[in-house]
């Protein structure tokens, strides 16, 4: 049963259910890295999205690591190597990588095969955007319950092109992240609520 989702800031988010899953751990405190991980996801190998200081607070030996085939050398462990368009299972989890990627902007481009994620835990899907703009494939996606959205702008698509996106596939409730930390402000937060036609949580971030 799907319990809570912690935003750790900036990208990183712990989700607790039957399994342990943390997406892009980074900065982690030591109360935020309590729980060990059964399943880390790594969307690309920026340091503010793949740290491997991070990951060796949570990891175990039984723990898998999901990455893009250029950041797996970093880590070590159980890793899993994952492309856009594919879809892994483990431990009655389903993860599958959307395409992520700049289209205007060079931050991100899209032959070095970087992802975001859905991922199905409890019934629950949940979609973690990554650093991207609002590229076609999102228009692809199908029945999310709950959208992790950058929004910060600079390296990914801003607070109204992120609300363009959750309109375009209309997930049960969006929630922002990539913000407060580099990039990304309350004043975005703010505009992502006003342009967007969904439901939107904002997280509390935890430290």
């Amino acid at each position: 049963m799907l319990q809570k989702i912690h935003w750790l800031g900036h990208a990183s988010f712990r989700i607790d259910g039957s399994k342990t899953v943390y997406i892009d751990p980074w900065k982690l405190s030591t109360a935020a890295a309590t729980k060990k991980a059964d399943i880390i996801l790594i969307t690309h190998s920026h340091y503010d999205h793949l740290s491997e200081e991070d990951v060796n607070k949570i990891q175990t030996p039984e723990t898998v690591i999901i990455i893009p085939a250029d950041g797996a050398s970093q880590l070590s462990g159980q890793i899993e190597i994952i492309r856009p368009g594919q879809k892994i299972e483990k431990a009655g989890i389903t993860v599958e990588a959307v395409p992520a990627y700049n289209i205007n902007k060079t931050f991100h481009p899209k032959a070095n095969g970087w992802v975001g994620y859905v991922l199905t835990i409890d019934g629950v899907r949940i979609y973690h955007s990554g650093d991207t703009d609002f590229v076609p494939e999102m228009k692809n996606l199908q029945n999310i319950d709950i959208a992790l959205m950058a929004i910060g702008g600079t390296y990914t698509m801003d607070a109204v092109q992120a609300a363009e996106a959750v309109n375009a596939f209309q997930p049960k409730l969006a929630v922002p992240m990539h913000w407060g930390d580099i990039v990304g402000s309350e004043k975005d937060v703010e505009t992502f609520k006003a342009h967007a036609e969904v439901p939107v949580k904002v997280y509390e971030q935890e430290r």
